[in-house]
């Protein structure tokens, strides 16, 4: 149960769909700064690869919703599907991804933790890998809002589903309609 009184059934608006529905005028732009950052385009990297941004800070921060939702927006814009997405967040070394996306997500991680912790050589290997300043940028700032999202998620207490088939019925619809739909 939510720390404070949402006005709406959690099993059928879990996650940040709850306080997004309590504070629909900070709503607004948190959708809207999830649509640039994750579906605006044309952009160097794909949807799927920035969700994958988004999936992979979410797991390490331990959030489960939306770790599982975005983990399944992934999913649903990649050509390998969840397989990749898990093998992502199982291990980043091993996984099956370009050496420029893997390069981005050890920026992204190092931001999780801490911003300082980015450094000139993870920047430089991003580069080396042909990482542009457009998706170094965008690597952190997805990374830093998604620590936001997660900490709002999880600071108020939101219910997560389990089911994954859940999930990935809110794919489709963020596939079709985006954050703002």
């Amino acid at each position: 149960m939510a720390h404070i009184d949402l006005g709406v059934d959690e099993n059928l608006v879990p996650g940040i769909n709850g306080p997004m529905r309590f504070r629909p005028e900070t709503a607004k732009p948190l959708n809207e700064l999830a649509e640039v950052l994750l579906r605006s385009g044309p952009h160097p990297l794909s949807p799927g690869e920035r969700e994958l941004i988004a999936a992979y800070v979410s797991g390490l921060n331990e959030c489960n919703f939306c770790r599982n939702s975005h983990s399944a927006f992934a999913a649903a814009q990649l050509d390998d599907g969840m397989a990749v997405v898990d093998q992502v967040r199982t291990n980043l070394d091993t996984a099956p991804i370009s050496a420029k996306l893997r390069a981005l997500l050890r920026i992204a991680g190092a931001v999780r933790e801490d911003g300082r912790k980015v450094t000139t050589d993870m920047v430089e290997a991003a580069r080396t890998e042909g990482a542009t300043d457009l998706e170094i940028h965008d690597t952190v700032l997805i990374a830093a809002a998604f620590c936001m999202y997660n900490r709002y998620v999880d600071g108020l207490a939101t219910f997560a589903h389990t089911d994954p088939s859940l999930y990935a019925e809110a794919a489709q619809r963020i596939v079709e309609h985006g954050y703002g739909g």
